[in-house]
């Protein structure tokens, strides 16, 4: 695979796991966008996983059962 190649297929999946977290999918979400950093390492996918993290350790479950 070329790095072009490489570049696109992170783009595709990097799109993909956008299209998981407006349907709030998020295990497929950071799946796709681990898939793109895996592929091109300096993917948006990269700040997206961060940001997704950060919403999910957000969602604290222990806080709504005390």
């Amino acid at each position: 695979m070329t790095e072009k190649e490489r570049k696109e297929e992170a783009e595709r999946y990097y799109q993909e796991g956008n299209q998981y977290r407006k349907q709030s999918d998020w295990q497929h979400a950071l799946e796709c966008y681990n898939h793109a950093i895996s592929l091109n390492p300096e993917s948006p996918a990269v700040k997206a996983k961060e940001m997704l993290n950060n919403i999910l350790n957000y969602y604290c479950k222990e806080m709504f059962n005390p």
